[in-house]
C-alpha cells in the first residue's frame, strides 16, 4: 500500500491523462469519474515497484484503458442506453475542433487508442507498443491506417 503523499503526487501528475483517456473511451462524465477513482484506488493498493516515472505513467495508462474496456463489456452497460444518447445532446466544443474530435471518436477503438497516445500524450510508436502490448510495426500500421481514415473523413489530401 502506498503512502498518502505518493497517491496525491500521482493524482496531481496523472489526473488529466486519466480523465482524457476515459472520456475518449466512455464519452460520459459520470463513468469517467468512476474509472478515475478505480484507477487511483488500484494505484494506492498496488505493490508494483516502478522503475521510473515513465514506467509509472505507462502503468496508469494501461490500468485506465483496461478499466474502461471492463466497464464497456459489463452486463449493465451492454443492456442499457445512456441518458446522453437518449437526449442526443452533444457537449459544446469549438466549431473548428468539433469535426476533428468527432472524426477521432468515430474511429474503431484500436485506432482511437494509438491516435490518442501518439498525438495527445506524445508517445512514440515504440513506447505505445510497450503500453498496449503490441508489436512496434503493428503500431506503425495502426497509426498509418488511422491517419488515412481521418483524411478520408475530414476530406484532407490523400498524398500526404
Amino acid at each position: 500500500m502506498r503512502s498518502e503523499q505518493e497517491i496525491n503526487r500521482a493524482i496531481d501528475r496523472y489526473a488529466d491523462t486519466v480523465r482524457r483517456l476515459c472520456m475518449i473511451h466512455l464519452k460520459n462524465y459520470a463513468d469517467t469519474e468512476d474509472i478515475f477513482q478505480t484507477v487511483f484506488l488500484k494505484y494506492a493498493l498496488s505493490s508494483v515497484a516502478f522503475e521510473n516515472e515513465e514506467h509509472e505513467r505507462a502503468w496508469i495508462i494501461r490500468v485506465t484503458i483496461n478499466a474502461c474496456k471492463d466497464l464497456l463489456k459489463s452486463f449493465f452497460r451492454s443492456r442499457t442506453t445512456s441518458l446522453d444518447t437518449l437526449m442526443d445532446q452533444a457537449a459544446p466544443a469549438a466549431p473548428e475542433h468539433r469535426e476533428v474530435l468527432e472524426a477521432v471518436l468515430s474511429l474503431p477503438q484500436k485506432y482511437r487508442d494509438v491516435i490518442y497516445l501518439h498525438y495527445y500524450e506524445g508517445y512514440s510508436a515504440p513506447q505505445i507498443s510497450k503500453i498496449l502490448g503490441k508489436n512496434v510495426n503493428t503500431i506503425y500500421t495502426l497509426l498509418a491506417r488511422s491517419r488515412q481514415m481521418l483524411r478520408e473523413r475530414l476530406g484532407g489530401e490523400t498524398d500526404a
